[in-house]
């Protein structure tokens, strides 16, 4: 197989693998959009209100302003003051989302969806025997274009960090080629915080060492790297030269799931806690019942009205085995933190230490 460049030049001959990230458009906001003509071409967010909430989606009329997913919602409708606020409406995103992995099984049925609108495909043997996987994901966006209304764009490239990379690298509705030659160069002027894995604690603890691109990292021991991040040093390290030997799993079953809520009025007492804590518990242990997964690590997490964020979890020896077991640990982790010194505008749990693979993942958010 041959990976091939923007000017269709081979690049390197030998038996490399052919990944394809694809990533939906501002996904939940690009269906509202599509759904409601109203609302095309302007600043949309799904999720919260005006007042509380946060942005689960924003359209890119919206991230022109600075809106972004995960922002608490008075601080998007302080940066756009046009917002329109969009509730969620998952049913119909899941629907979409089924519509597009059928697109996926007609060129490979090795496809580790990770979200709704994200997915890792292994094309080296696809099913319609194209030869560059730059083909098969022009093919796959212009026939999810052709079913959905949406766009999609994606990174290709033989290996899962560089193709996810690459998807980022032409968007919105572009697609990008990262070849075995590019890719050490590609990573080595790249900021740590753009590596996928490293959140914004660790990007600080790189800074702090010293460690500001991938050529920084390159430049350090595998044991300097292990010795400062632990089991993700040697991860770090070998990113940090292109190099990732991860398979696309089609199997892959999720480390942890959780679910979370932020409430119209700010809770302050145990009681109304522990009552907005059950719906939460249901979700998830419903989640684990479908999947048959269990784990033994539940954690809660708490943002206060200053949106101020803290964790607790607990670890028990074998796996949560019943609903009353997951209420009965989650209530405990927040009888332990009571009194609380701020009003709670959000609760969640989350259950995590489930069956996986090797790579760490954030918890699965299921939607209320």
């Amino acid at each position: 197989m041959t990976f091939e460049d923007d000017d269709d030049k081979a690049v390197s001959p030998g038996r490399q693998r052919k990944i394809i990230h694809i990533d939906m458009d501002a996904f939940y906001a690009s269906v509202e959009q599509r759904d409601n003509p109203d609302l095309r071409g302007k600043p949309v967010a799904v999720g919260g209100s005006r007042e509380r909430g946060v942005v689960a989606a924003a359209s890119y009329e919206a991230r022109k302003f600075g809106v972004r997913s995960a922002m608490p919602s008075v601080t998007a409708k302080r940066q756009c003051t046009d917002l329109i606020f969009v509730k969620p409406r998952f049913e119909v995103y899941k629907a979409v989302s089924q519509q597009i992995r059928e697109i996926f099984a007609e060129h490979t049925l090795i496809i580790e969806p990770l979200s709704l609108d994200e997915a890792y495909l292994d094309v080296t043997e696809n099913l319609q025997s194209i030869p560059l996987a730059r083909d098969v994901a022009l093919a796959i966006r212009a026939k999810i274009k052709e079913v959905t209304g949406l766009n999609a764009s994606a990174g290709i490239s033989y290996n899962k960090f560089l193709a996810k990379l690459a998807s980022d690298h032409r968007k919105p509705n572009g697609q990008y080629v990262i070849t075995p030659e590019m890719g050490p160069a590609f990573v080595e002027a790249l900021p740590v915080g753009k590596f996928h894995g490293i959140g914004s604690a660790t990007s600080a603890k790189m800074n702090a060492l010293g460690l500001y691109t991938g050529l920084d990292m390159r430049n350090q021991s595998i044991d300097f790297m292990q010795a400062n991040f632990g089991k993700a040093g040697a991860y770090y390290y070998w990113i940090s030269r292109g190099v990732d030997n991860r398979e696309v799993r089609a199997d892959r079953i999720r480390k942890s799931v959780g679910a979370e809520n932020t409430f119209s009025q700010d809770l302050t007492q145990f009681e109304a806690m522990a009552a907005e804590l059950q719906p939460l518990i249901d979700k998830v242990w419903r989640h684990c019942e479908d999947k048959g997964a269990r784990g033994r690590t539940i954690t809660l997490k708490l943002k206060f009205n200053d949106f101020e964020t803290i964790t607790r979890s607990r670890s028990v020896p074998v796996a949560v085995s019943s609903r009353l077991d997951l209420e009965r640990l989650s209530v405990a982790l927040l009888q332990n933190e009571m009194p609380l010194s701020k009003p709670v505008r959000l609760l969640g749990i989350s259950l995590s230490s489930l069956p996986s693979d090797d790579e760490a993942d954030p918890p699965v958010l299921l939607p209320i």
